[in-house]
């Protein structure tokens, strides 16, 4: 078949290469090309291009996160300079940097800083995903990208059919999927959804475990850019737009509030139905791609004293499992935030973990292993651990509380810190940062 052709021809171009082709091109088919940068370091190098220094990082980022093709991003500046990026838009087919929620201690809180009146919907928690589509050569096209901007329309061929049922042209809609009971009607924990995320036996997965894809703004539609429309003129779009498709399909509920104690009472409605909490949205904000913000504030589930939301955590290294954990292979691994380019240490974690947990940690951190300390971290001597693991991994802890720390190198610490989850669909990159972290240290006090 196709499949033996591919690799017969594959066999033949390998055999004609020296080594160290063969190890480059082979990453090609799988997209890791692995090269040791990333699209940051590519879009500084273009300030530094224009402007002989990074001054116009964020003009070119801003571009960029509206439109993530670093090849057509890095023609333009090339071609006309900063002036090129002026006519930068999305475009069905190339992701958008999603936008992002910030976080706040309560709802009094919320609404200072948000607004007097505000949309409240609910959180999801399943995948988050960029659903694009377009028409072309007189066939509807669909494309559904992660949160990651990766294209993962062929894991999930039971919603690109739902969403070929809405009546439009071109559209590109933010939404979340998650897994739902057939039976209850009620929602699937993260770690149930996840399983969707599969290259294989697809259609049987898609049976067994129906998604539901929760549509909740749109960012474009029929040729013309979204992106700054008001939040409350894009919300009326979005339901002329969507209206009433498919059960696979809902937009999202939302109520418009301007008081603390409905924003309490929905996110306890929320919680009940074991979604994640409240989303709270300012109705004059533009789209902010790629950027966190305080035009969408997360309200979570918060225990007294604790914190009001999980953080995600880079994995750096891993130290052996001894006693009952020398059959694991790990017994605790040192994770660490984002700070600037660099990652920076925050716990050394060794409980809080099932023994299944501790398998896969290993699992997963086996394949990542690398002699040298990556040059992206900052690790205190003492903290350094038996085995480094490169770059990839991202983990979701939830901790006690946030504390200083003169062992570990951002500075804080996490107390009782135990893993909830590993976050495959985050890339290093979407870890928390150290100014994110600085802001829940700070929310404690107050």
């Amino acid at each position: 078949g196709s499949q033996e052709r591919k690799i017969a021809k594959t066999a033949e171009l390998f055999s004609s290469l020296d080594p160290l082709s063969v190890k480059f091109v082979a990453r090609i088919p799988v997209g890791k090309l692995r090269l040791g940068f990333s699209d940051m370091t590519i879009l500084d190098a273009l300030s530094v291009m224009v402007k002989g220094d990074k001054s116009a990082r964020p003009l070119v980022e801003g571009a960029f996160n509206v439109s993530v093709d670093i090849g057509k991003i890095a023609k333009r500046v090339k071609d006309r300079g900063l002036s090129g990026l002026k006519g930068v838009a999305p475009e069905p087919g190339t992701p958008i940097r999603p936008s992002l929620a910030e976080r706040l201690p309560s709802a009094e809180k919320i609404l200072e800083k948000v607004g007097n009146k505000v949309a409240v919907e609910p959180k999801y928690d399943g995948f988050r995903t960029m659903v694009n589509i377009w028409v072309e050569a007189g066939e509807k096209k669909v494309m559904i990208f992660s949160r990651n901007l990766e294209n993962t329309t062929q894991m999930f061929p039971d919603l690109v059919e739902a969403v070929k049922k809405i009546k439009v042209k071109s559209a590109i809609f933010d939404a979340e999927a998650i897994g739902f009971d057939v039976k209850t009607g009620r929602f699937l924990p993260f770690q149930e959804t996840v399983q969707r995320k599969r290259k294989h036996d697809i259609e049987e997965i898609a049976k067994k475990l129906p998604l539901k894809l929760f549509i909740f703004d749109i960012l474009y539609k029929d040729g013309k850019s979204l992106l700054n429309t008001p939040f409350g003129e894009r919300r009326k779009i979005l339901e002329r737009t969507v209206g009433k498709v498919d059960g696979k399909i809902e937009l999202t509920r939302q109520e418009i509030v301007d008081s603390p104690e409905e924003i309490k009472r929905l996110q306890k409605e929320y919680l009940s139905e074991g979604l994640e909490g409240a989303l709270i949205k300012k109705i004059e904000a533009t789209y902010k791609a790629g950027a966190r913000g305080y035009h969408w504030v997360k309200y979570k589930k918060t225990t007294e004293g604790g914190l009001t939301d999980t953080i995600d955590c880079l994995v750096m290294g891993i130290n052996k499992g001894k006693g009952k954990r020398a059959g694991f292979g790990a017994g605790a691994f040192l994770v660490g935030v984002k700070s600037g380019e660099k990652f920076k240490t925050v716990s050394k974690i060794g409980t809080g973990l099932t023994d299944e947990q501790w398998r896969e940690l290993n699992e997963k951190s086996k394949k990542l292993q690398v002699k040298e300390k990556p040059k992206e971290y900052e690790v205190d001597k003492n903290q350094e651990p038996d085995t480094w693991v490169k770059p990839s991994l991202v983990v979701e802890i939830l901790a006690d509380e946030v504390t200083r720390s003169p062992i570990h190198t951002a500075g804080l610490a996490l107390r009782f810190p135990r893993l909830i989850r590993f976050r495959d669909e985050k890339n290093p990159e979407q870890s928390t940062s150290l100014a994110e972290l600085t802001k829940l240290f700070e929310m404690q006090k107050r």
